[in-house]
């Protein structure tokens, strides 16, 4: 049975695309047209109250926010390649650099852009400096995340940075550019852009 996306081009569901395409998985993208406010439908909203974009549907499972998608897809689908395995000592970082775009780097971000007054010690993710700092010493010599193992953590934070970078909403760093080259330059990357983009341009 082939992997269910509810999708759309120009949203995080492009980033489950990267994953999927990493996996080999077969799967089937289900356009949910933003625009007309799909993602608010009845339909929709049984698989995720929060009507937004992505979902996946394997089986009776049913998974929504990107990152958690990553993680079920590659502990479920590529155990051991594109997640460590669950005794491997590396399993802590990798679950960290998973959720370290959502809870960190998009909210450390967004205040940053918004100019909003907070008390870094009690927000939660801390200072738009440590946060820039982490990550470049998250990708030290690299390749990846997890040094020469790909996994999914890279391409969630990987896919963050790269968002980022691409619009402006993050300091521009030689090691991030590096990183986000080397994540470009990946055949699996390349086939999910190539989609997304004939997607975003038929509809």
């Amino acid at each position: 049975m082939a992997l269910v996306l509810r999708h759309h081009p120009r949203s995080r569901a492009a980033t489950v695309v990267w994953m999927l395409e990493e996996l080999g998985q077969p799967y089937e993208l289900q356009h949910v047209d933003l625009q007309k406010g799909e993602q608010k439908s009845a339909e929709h909203k049984a698989l995720n109250l929060m009507g937004k974009v992505p979902v996946l549907i394997d089986g009776e499972a049913v998974v929504a926010e990107s990152a958690a998608i990553g993680v079920y897809l590659a502990d479920r689908y590529a155990p051991g390649r594109l997640a460590p395995a669950l005794d491997d000592p590396r399993r802590g970082a990798f679950l960290r650099w998973c959720f370290y775009a959502p809870s960190v780097v998009e909210p450390c971000c967004m205040a940053k852009a918004s100019g909003w007054a907070y008390s870094p010690s009690t927000a939660g993710f801390g200072t738009y400096e440590e946060m820039l700092q982490t990550i470049e010493g998250a990708i030290g010599e690299g390749p990846w995340l997890l040094g020469e193992q790909f996994t999914v953590a890279d391409v969630i934070l990987g896919g963050t940075l790269r968002w980022m970078l691409l619009f402006g909403m993050i300091e521009k760093r030689e090691v991030f550019e590096q990183y986000v080259a080397r994540l470009s330059a990946r055949p699996a990357s390349q086939r999910a852009d190539a989609k997304n983009q004939e997607i975003a341009a038929r509809l």
